[in-house]
Parts: C-alpha cells; sequence; structure tokens
C-alpha cells in the first residue's frame, strides 16, 4: 500500500506494534536525566548529568526506580549490563 494513502489507524497500529517490538529487543532498562533542561533521554545533550535508573516489572509491566547513575556512561553500564 502506498505510505500516503494508508489509513491513519493503520499506521497507529503499524506503530504500536513496532514499538512493542523494540521494547523487547532493547531490554528492560532505562535512565532518565534528572535535569528537566536535559531534553530527553540522549545521553550526548547532556553526558555529566545524574541519571534515575528503572527497570521494567516483568509482573506488572511498571517502570520501578532502580538506582541513580552519576553520569551518562554509568547509565549505560547499567542499561547494557557492562
Amino acid at each position: 500500500m502506498d505510505a500516503d494513502k494508508e489509513p491513519l489507524a493503520e499506521w497507529a497500529e503499524r506503530r504500536d506494534r513496532r514499538r512493542e517490538s523494540d521494547r523487547q529487543i532493547t531490554g528492560r532498562r532505562r535512565a532518565e536525566p534528572m535535569d528537566p533542561a536535559a531534553g530527553g533521554r540522549a545521553a550526548h545533550l547532556a553526558p555529566n548529568t545524574p541519571r534515575l535508573l528503572f527497570e521494567l516489572d516483568e509482573d506488572s509491566g511498571v517502570w520501578m526506580p532502580a538506582g541513580v547513575a552519576n553520569n551518562a556512561a554509568e547509565a549505560a553500564a547499567f542499561i547494557h549490563g557492562w
């Protein structure tokens, strides 16, 4: 189907399926900058900003706090299990 003519509802369903599969691939951990001005989770925007660490609770599907990293490098180590 031509992407320009795809109904919005079908596109949204496809997007949601892709997001779910991406979450399965990327794991169950994430980090969020503690400074709201840091601009999201991109490490290059504020590499020295402390981050809150989260793990996904498999039973409830809720992100639970797991600790604090001093910077983006420590957060990456937590996320990737280094």
